[in-house]
């Protein structure tokens, strides 16, 4: 067997198929494993060369790394997410976001509903114009982030059916989605103006307030562009 590091880069570089032809090759003609494959790589190099492929080769696996890096910084979000729900004190504050495009893209309403400690409920239902149910998303945890810092709510837990909006607000930057650049710019300011928030998914079962808030700036808004329910409302919890 070959251990030198010349034929541990070949063999880094070499696809499953290519090792197997390599080891047919050896077979066939007697030659080292660490030969077999330099042959079979450089077939498979072609014209641009063999160091050309081992140069390509190893750019393809830094950036698989790199996406198996960021793939686990966000499960370990989850995971911090999901413990954060069993650990200490139930947030002061407690806030659920929708949004809704009808069609998708189509015209947008959102809703949210800020609940404080003391009972009151801050309900949100607003026509935003046009664009798709991410959009759309992004908006509802912007209004609610904006309303939360308007009622001096500091110890917030935020809550959003949307895996892709809170994934996008959350992820690393590599994989945000261009679409949405602007509104997770807008949301990740007004998060860091609450240090003490957190952001969780919630089944959309669970989120039923705040869709039926986004439903309904949908059915208010009228042929002439107005909307019944733009500003929020504040109430107590019956």
């Amino acid at each position: 067997m070959n251990d030198s590091a010349a034929y541990q880069d070949l063999q880094l570089a070499a696809f499953k198929a290519e090792r197997a032809a390599s080891r047919r090759l050896a077979r066939a003609e007697g030659l080292s494993d660490e030969e077999a494959l330099r042959r079979t790589l450089a077939a498979s190099a072609g014209q641009a060369g063999l160091a050309v492929l081992l140069a390509q080769r190893a750019a393809l696996r830094a950036r698989d790394a790199e996406r198996l890096a960021a793939r686990a910084a966000l499960h370990a979000a989850a995971r911090a997410r999901h413990q954060a729900r069993h650990d200490g004190r139930p947030s002061a504050w407690r806030a659920w976001f929708d949004g809704s495009a009808r069609p998708n893209p189509g015209r947008c309403g959102i809703g949210a509903l800020l609940a404080g400690p003391d009972g009151a409920t801050i309900e949100i239902a607003r026509d935003v114009g046009h664009g798709d149910s991410s959009a759309a998303e992004y908006q509802a945890l912007v209004a609610v982030l904006e309303a939360a810092l308007a009622h001096g709510a500091t110890d917030l837990a935020i809550y959003g059916d949307s895996r892709v909006v809170i994934d996008d607000v959350t992820g690393p930057d590599a994989f945000a989605a261009p679409a949405l650049a602007a509104w997770r710019t807008r949301a990740r300011t007004l998060l860091a103006r609450l240090p003490h928030a957190t952001l969780r998914w919630v089944p959309r079962h669970k989120n039923g307030r705040a869709d039926a808030l986004s439903q309904r700036a949908l059915a208010d808004f009228t042929n002439d562009g107005t909307t019944a329910h733009a500003a929020p409302a504040a109430h107590h919890l019956p």
